[in-house]
């Protein structure tokens, strides 16, 4: 099993002394380029709004979900792995659809319109003529190769009418995962579902 990183990467883990087994434990972590592999990671809603449900209301009872702002690693569509403290690697095969900041946006407003008590906008005019909009950071959605788990890290940001704002924390880690995408690909979107229903039930 050999791993392809830049001259950094190697440099940084021969110096940091990260452990030989723990770099041939990441299968195939490698940078970016090359073709596209044969199938590639989204999310998906475990909590979905049924087939013809519906919404009304003024600008001033809908809830917009924004985009969250990512750190560069997650600015890309590969998976990102966190290899120690001061190195990140990607995991091969591991290729988002679209970017996570994106597909992790859709996975809220789905998971918090199912709730079906809030009126949540998606449109892109219509997202910031709400008044209430929830943004924030997407800080972690990875492979963590320390704890052989993924990782997903949300820093909420809620503004209410009137300017009040209000923050919060959620965090999603689904450890004994294997650094292959298949299976870093179903506990991402395990943890993902299980951050969303957090933030749904805390925005009400």
């Amino acid at each position: 099993m050999m791993m392809r990183l830049s001259g950094t990467m190697r440099r940084t883990l021969t110096v940091g002394g990260l452990p030989l087994a723990l770099a041939l434990a990441l299968p195939g972590c490698v940078s970016l380029g090359g073709k596209l592999p044969d199938q590639l990671l989204t999310l998906s809603a475990t909590a979905t709004a049924p087939a013809g449900s519906s919404g009304s209301g003024t600008v001033n009872d809908a809830l917009a979900v924004i985009e969250p702002g990512v750190p560069q690693e997650l600015d890309a569509l590969r998976v990102p792995v966190q290899v120690n403290d001061t190195s990140i690697a990607y995991i091969k095969d591991a290729v988002w659809v679209e970017k996570p900041a994106r597909l992790f946006q859709r996975l809220l407003s789905e998971t918090i319109r199912a709730g079906g008590t809030q009126l949540v906008l998606s449109g892109a005019d219509e997202q910031y003529a709400a008044a209430t909009k929830l943004t924030g950071h997407l800080l972690a959605m990875g492979y963590d190769a320390r704890m052989q788990a993924v990782v997903i890290r949300y820093e909420a940001v809620l503004t209410a009418p009137g300017g009040q704002i209000s923050t919060r924390r959620f965090e999603s880690e689904v450890p004994g995962v294997s650094a292959d995408a298949a299976a870093v690909g179903r506990a991402m979107n395990e943890a993902a579902n299980e951050v969303a229903g957090q933030v749904a039930q805390w925005v009400g």
